[in-house]
C-alpha cells in the first residue's frame, strides 16, 4: 500500500515467480541465475554477463574483432542506458517541495471556515450552516489534489496509477523477439480491472 493506494504484487526482484518467468528463461543455466540473483543490481550484473560472453565468443573465434568491438559498443549503450534510466528512477523530488505543499493545503484547509462563515452569515442568518457542506466539498477537493500530487512523485514503482513499466517492457520484448523471428511470442500484458501495469 502506497498512500492508501493498493500496489499488484511485483517485486522487481528476482528470486520470485515473476523474476523466473520474465528473466530466468533468458539466462543461459541456473548457476548465471543465482549468481545474478545474489547480486543488488540484476540489470548491471546480466550486461556484465552477456559482455564476458562476447568475450569468450571472440576468444573462441566464432566472431571476428569488428563484431566483438560493434557488440561492446551496443553493451556500453545499454549499460548507459540502463544507468539514466535509474537515475531518473531514482530522484526523488525534492522533500521541501513535498513537505511545504502539504503544510500550505492544511494550512488552507484549516482557515477556509472562517471565510466561509463570514460569507454566508452575510446572506442571512439561517444560510450559516451552509459552512459544514461547502467548507467539506473544497476541503476534499484540495486534499484529493495533494493526495494525487504525493502518489505522482514516484511514477516507476508499479503502483496503479503509475507508468505502466511491465506492459511497455513486455510490447519490447515482443518486438525484439519478432525481430529474432521468433514463432512463440508472449502475450501483450492486457489491464486487470481497468488498471495497465
Amino acid at each position: 500500500m502506497k498512500n492508501g493506494i493498493p500496489k499488484k504484487m511485483y517485486s522487481g526482484r528476482p528470486g520470485g515467480e515473476d523474476w523466473n518467468r520474465d528473466v530466468g528463461k533468458f539466462l543461459s543455466c541456473m548457476d548465471e541465475a543465482h549468481m545474478i540473483e545474489e547480486k543488488v543490481n540484476t540489470a548491471t550484473q546480466i550486461i556484465r554477463a552477456q559482455g564476458a560472453d562476447c568475450l569468450e565468443l571472440r576468444q573462441r573465434g566464432l566472431i571476428d574483432d569488428f563484431r566483438h568491438t560493434e557488440m561492446m559498443r551496443v553493451q556500453e549503450e545499454f549499460y548507459n542506458l540502463q544507468g539514466k534510466c535509474e537515475r531518473i528512477k531514482n530522484t526523488p523530488l525534492p522533500r521541501q517541495y513535498s513537505y511545504f505543499s502539504k503544510v500550505f493545503v492544511w494550512i488552507f484547509t484549516l482557515l477556509i471556515p472562517f471565510g466561509l462563515v463570514g460569507e454566508f452569515n452575510d446572506m442571512g442568518h439561517g444560510y450559516i450552516w451552509l459552512t459544514v457542506p461547502f467548507f467539506t466539498i473544497i476541503a476534499w477537493i484540495f486534499l484529493t489534489m495533494e493526495l494525487i500530487g504525493d502518489n505522482s512523485e514516484d511514477p516507476f514503482e508499479n503502483f496503479i496509477n503509475d507508468v505502466p513499466m511491465t506492459a511497455l517492457c513486455r510490447t519490447i520484448e515482443i518486438d525484439l523477439r519478432e525481430m529474432l523471428d521468433e514463432e512463440e511470442l508472449p502475450e501483450k500484458i492486457q489491464p486487470v480491472d481497468g488498471v495497465l501495469m
